[in-house]
């Protein structure tokens, strides 16, 4: 086996360690309360991604950076959470300030929104 494969072989196992871990914390938490938990293995990204930063901490939230790129990781979280107005406004202004570098989460905010709701007019 070749070392390139040898070191793609290992990402990709620590990559399933760490899905693994973010899914046993998040079924600890109950946040998969609506769903089958024998389903849970079957989550996609998308949603490991939403749970993790509604439901867990800093040091969880950073272990998703480790195995999903920065910049999908914020579509998902402009997708998903930002469009959500004032039910998670304080952890968008948070993780926006803190992870995503943004200067003025506020009105980064307002404008996600606003976009949002002009996408169905």
């Amino acid at each position: 086996m070749s070392d390139e494969r040898k070191i793609n072989a290992k990402l990709k196992t620590n990559n399933s360690n760490i899905k693994s871990e973010l899914l046993k914390k998040l079924k600890a938490e109950n946040a998969f309360w609506s769903y089958n938990t024998a389903n849970t293995n079957r989550i996609n990204d998308r949603m490991l991604i939403v749970k993790t930063l509604v439901h867990l901490d800093l040091p969880e939230i950073d272990m998703l950076f480790k195995i999903f790129p920065f910049n999908e990781i914020k579509k998902v979280w402009r997708e998903e959470l930002a469009i959500s107005g004032e039910y998670y406004h304080n952890l968008n202004r948070f993780l926006a300030w803190w992870y995503f570098d943004i200067k003025n989460p506020d009105s980064y905010l307002k404008s996600v929104v606003t976009k949002h709701i002009n996408s169905f007019v």
